[in-house]
């Protein structure tokens, strides 16, 4: 703790009095505060050389893999939408266990359009690739056309997005550099701006890849058969050019496999992988991997509703000549890792939080570009969030649909639980902060100032999206456990203990504690609902009804998600 603090945390833990809870309210001993010895909520590496699906059990939608210069290092990244940082990049050595370890877009173009919420619009399919020393990120943004960013090593730094070429409804670029040099780029269409769909076009940029050269040309239309064919990835080999494509829709569809001897076509196609006897849906879209061990292997995700499209590893078998996936085409839930070379470890993508270090955790992201307004780390083991207005944004509903200040992350499991110890300071009347599961529909936790005091509030929203109203309820009235003595801008503080729980399905609790140890049920139950094109997250609100108010803050101790 630290006495440069506003209000010191350890005065707060000396000075700290019993909350006044509500009688009705049910206790639920749900552990302590220090969860030293808890699992990971989701492990898909069994220990004994084998692995079971999906291998990240969140919503990294639409991924690309590439191999690094190495040969042994894998990187992947995924469709971030509107979400800042974007372009997550996790690394594997093994395929199966993966942590993030940079983004590479900053703050999304144009600024004026993205310093404000645009759900489902931005960063859609990105491919990544390693080229002349230099990995590259394409990707279709709908509205404004195809962009690329590069660097020399993975974390960065990485380029600002430079445009291709400007186009409305180009989406999921993939470049392919031939053996003479030249870079071609497939792509599809959004039907939503193009009006044009389930047709893939290759064209020729310059050999940079940073131009569009040549003219698009059709090189597959998936008509009735294969409908909603989009998400292409170009390759080669053993001189066929090679697009990896899904058709049939995000929930039900299929991969298609085309080949030709010549980029511009014409394509034979085959089906890949399709769900069969499996309980996977949809299974399609994603990245063909060639490792040094000389195997082959597939990975895709799976639309699963409010949690988002998870991904999956399937083995490819190319001895038919077409590169059949899984288990002769049906999606495997269990099988042998892949080999290695080298040694790998069991990770997976980051979740808790301890707020230690001077820097945001690469799990989290906002809804709209960052300003330095929405909250900062500190070095002394917190991460403070500023109380925000929508109105600062031009968006004076007050849904958090509209609210660009939100600190969350990607839900890590089907089950799981994330507790939170968090110190609200406001300065104003109506100044709030706490836990939210957010999306289409969305539900929080929160403290809120009234009067010379807090309360309590469950925050419900249902249809957020369709400009829904959100419903309070109270759960309890709250005594401050510290108020400032001086004049200048003083605040009442209150140190809470905030959990949520989601159980398979996505049947969600709220909880809370004044000390960490017994936690009571805050409300009732919610039912998660997915975001535009992406699942539910959780994390963090801080908010404030005005947007001349000096700003009060939420400082966040720690997060820790467990099974």
């Amino acid at each position: 703790m630290n006495t440069a603090r506003n209000v010191s945390l350890a005065l707060m833990l000396l000075c700290c009095v019993a909350h006044l809870f509500a009688s009705n309210a049910k206790w639920e001993a749900l552990g302590t505060a220090v969860l030293s010895d808890n699992k990971e909520a989701w492990q898909p590496d069994l220990g004994n050389g084998y692995y079971k699906n999906p291998i990240i059990n969140a919503d990294y939608s639409d991924p690309d893999v590439c191999v690094g210069p190495s040969g042994t290092d894998y990187y992947l990244t995924a469709s971030s939408f509107n979400c800042i940082p974007g372009l997550p990049i996790l690394h594997s050595t093994d395929l199966v266990n993966w942590e993030i370890v940079a983004y590479a877009l900053q703050e999304q173009v144009p600024t004026d359009t993205y310093d404000k919420p645009q759900h489902g619009k931005g960063v859609w399919a990105p491919s990544i690739r390693y080229h002349d020393g230099e990995f590259r990120i394409y990707w279709g943004d709908p509205d404004y056309g195809v962009y690329v960013v590069r660097a020399k090593e993975i974390t960065g730094p990485w380029s600002k997005p430079h445009l291709v070429f400007a186009a409305k409804g180009v989406i999921d670029p993939t470049p392919l550099w031939d053996d003479d040099g030249r870079c071609y780029l497939v792509s599809a269409y959004a039907g939503s701006r193009a009006r044009l769909n389930s047709v893939l076009a290759v064209r020729e940029l310059n050999a940079e890849g940073t131009e569009a050269i040549g003219r698009p040309v059709i090189v597959f239309d998936g008509g009735q058969e294969n409908h909603t064919s989009e998400g292409p990835k170009f390759y080669k080999r053993d001189g066929y050019y090679w697009i990896f494509c899904p058709a049939g829709g995000v929930a039900m569809g299929w991969q298609l496999a085309m080949r030709s001897r010549s980029p511009y076509g014409p394509y034979e196609a085959k089906k890949v992988l399709w769900q069969g006897n499996s309980d996977v849906n949809g299974p399609h879209q994603g990245a063909w991997i060639h490792t040094a061990a000389g195997e082959d292997w597939f990975i895709h995700f799976q639309d699963k509703g409010c949690y988002g499209r998870v991904l999956h590893l399937q083995p490819v078998d190319w001895s038919s000549g077409w590169p059949i996936m899984g288990d002769n085409g049906v999606p495997v839930s269990r099988c042998k890792k892949p080999k290695t070379t080298v040694d790998s470890k069991v990770i997976n993508p980051q979740t808790s939080d301890e707020f230690n270090e001077p820097r945001l955790g690469l799990q989290w992201s906002w809804h709209a570009n960052y300003k330095e307004t929405f909250g900062q780390p500190t070095p002394y083991g917190f991460f403070r969030l500023y109380t925000v207005c929508n109105e600062e944004v031009g968006l004076p509903h007050p849904s958090l649909w509209n609210a660009p200040s939100l600190l969350l992350q990607k839900t890590p499991a089907d089950s799981f639980t994330a507790t939170t110890k968090v110190v609200l300071s406001a300065k104003e009347d109506g100044q709030q902060g706490g836990l939210v599961m957010m999306g289409r529909d969305y539900s929080a936790i929160v403290v809120r100032r009234v009067g010379d005091a807090f309360q309590l509030l469950r925050l419900t929203c249902i249809g957020a999206d369709g400009n829904g109203q959100p419903t309070e309820q109270l759960i309890a009235k709250l005594e401050p456990t510290m108020r400032d003595s001086i004049r200048y801008s003083p605040a009442i503080h209150e140190q809470i203990y905030l959990r949520l729980k989601v159980e398979t399905g996505g049947r969600t609790m709220f909880y809370y504690s004044a000390d960490g140890k017994r936690y009571r049920e805050a409300g009732p139950a919610f039912q998660m609902k997915e975001g535009k094109w992406i699942g539910a997250k959780f994390g963090y609100l801080c908010q404030q009804p005005t947007a001349t108010a000096n700003r009060g803050c939420l400082d966040i101790d720690w997060m820790r998600v467990t099974e």
